[in-house]
């Protein structure tokens, strides 16, 4: 049996500039990181030849062709299984909420099924499989950037560069900065689930119309790394998402609604120096930025379910073998 364990993330800014309409044209980065919430992929030997998978629904199948989950149908080819083998997924965290938890699910999966067939493939090696599963042969209107930071894990600066190569800063916070990373950022669940698909298609029929704010977006990744890597952790981290926020709304329809806003408007009256909705929009986790005297007041406030967390500095991992 195999077990991996893999983390969802939470994106900072730039998102919306991984996408291949816009970073084959101008390069985009975004500022991510890594939390201690976690998809978790076991896979083991199956008594016969066939195929068993275990998500929200059970699948048994006799072959690759016949799975209805086309990420899973597509690592098994990727990787070159037939056949004889058990599947199953748990997740920390319900699909659908922001956190890139189709990503997240892909690289876990295909760090499972490499170690299943004993090969160990890198964290870039399994970021880029994952990416060619869902964008390249899945045909998914989604980024690159929920791939890397679930192989990776950390806080980074990653740069996806017009011949489709990425780059990687890792964000180093000392243990004051770190500490402080942990204290002040808030996460609420709104409890609205969604398919990013839809929103992020519609920011990608927008890409030309969209340009100038893509343009700030990606520019804005790279100042937030510098004031990370050079300031720390401080308000200006916080004033970064309200801005980067404001200018994420006006790229797509539905990205934001009456009842979001209005969350969202409370947790700042309340305190809160800035924040955001995470993923593509419609629904998920909003996080904030918000000093710790303060926070009793934005939680009250936003009357929502808080969920505590921390980065998390590794990515993917196997945490069992046997």
């Amino acid at each position: 049996m195999i077990i991996t364990r893999t983390p969802f993330r939470i994106s900072f800014t730039g998102g919306g500039t991984d996408l291949p309409g816009y970073y084959k044209k101008h390069g985009g980065a975004v500022v991510s990181s890594g939390i201690n919430k976690y998809m978790y992929i076991t896979v083991n030997p199956k008594f016969d030849n066939r195929i068993r998978v275990s998500y929200s629904k059970t699948e048994m199948v006799d072959t690759v062709e016949e799975l209805q989950h086309d990420i899973v149908k597509e690592a098994l080819k990727l990787v070159g299984i037939r056949g004889g083998i058990e599947i199953t997924s748990i997740g920390d965290i319900p699909a659908g909420t922001g956190l890139g938890s189709s990503s997240t699910f892909a690289v876990g999966l295909l760090n499972a099924l490499h170690t299943f067939v004993g090969s160990r493939p890198s964290a870039e090696e399994l970021a880029e499989q994952a990416c060619q599963i869902e964008i390249d042969i899945l045909k998914h209107p989604i980024g690159k950037q929920d791939q890397y930071a679930a192989a990776f894990g950390g806080t980074n600066y990653f740069r996806f560069n017009a011949d489709g190569t990425v780059d990687r800063t890792r964000i180093f916070l000392d243990e004051h900065n770190a500490r402080l990373m942990r204290q002040r950022l808030m996460l609420f669940y709104t409890g609205i689930t969604r398919s990013a698909n839809n929103v992020l298609s519609r920011q990608n029929d927008n890409t030309d119309a969209n340009m100038p704010i893509l343009d700030f977006m990606a520019a804005q990744a790279a100042s937030m790394k510098d004031v990370l890597l050079n300031e720390g952790f401080n308000e200006k981290f916080g004033k970064m998402l309200h801005e980067g926020w404001m200018h994420k709304m006006e790229l797509a329809d539905g990205i934001a609604n009456d009842e979001i806003m209005d969350y969202y408007n409370k947790a700042i009256e309340a305190g809160a120096v800035g924040g955001k909705l995470l993923g593509a929009g419609g629904g998920g986790f909003l996080l904030f930025y918000c000093d710790e005297e303060k926070q009793p007041s934005v939680e009250r406030a936003v009357g929502l379910r808080r969920v505590d967390f921390h980065p998390e500095l590794n990515g993917t991992r196997v945490l069992f073998y046997s």
